[in-house]
């Protein structure tokens, strides 16, 4: 179900590096006009970025918006505010019992247009000590070694 007017934004790498997720949404995003420009052209950091629960509402707090440069004065947005994400009720509650049941946290994994719209994929992870880190990386690496040893094989 791709549409050719889909393209990705920013995406958090640091994310998959220290963080285990445990499952994925897709969540539009409540946003200015400016704030939608400005994505357009890219001018996003989600790295810091974290969801919160407030009032039954979830919030992507941290996520920055760089001003559009081409706005007039007094017509551009804050680039720090918090952005209410839009999920279905049942979702939120799932979400928000996830996170204080089992302290897990809410990150973006990826910003991107779908059909016009701005969506950010979110995920409940659990944040990785040091040595799972390490271990992550070993098994990361012990895979692709094993994956070029198959395809070695495979062409003799």
């Amino acid at each position: 179900m791709s549409d050719t007017n889909d393209r990705t934004v920013a995406t958090n790498r640091r994310a998959r590096h220290a963080f285990d997720l445990l499952d994925t949404w897709e969540a539009g995003l409540v946003l200015r006009g400016s704030e939608v420009k400005s994505l357009r052209d890219a001018k996003v950091q989600i790295a810091e970025a974290f969801g919160r629960e407030e009032d039954g509402e979830l919030w992507m707090v941290g996520l920055h918006i760089s001003p559009y440069s081409m706005s007039g004065e007094g017509m551009g947005h804050d680039p720090d505010r918090p952005k209410k994400l839009l999920l279905h009720r049942a979702e939120i509650r799932r979400i928000v019992e996830r996170m204080n049941l089992e302290g897990l946290t809410l990150v973006p994994l990826r910003l991107y247009f779908q059909g016009g719209n701005a969506k950010v994929e979110v995920a409940l992870a659990r944040g990785r000590k040091l040595h799972d880190k390490r271990q992550a990386i070993t098994q990361r690496e012990a895979d692709r070694e094993a994956r070029r040893a198959m395809s070695r094989h495979r062409r003799r």
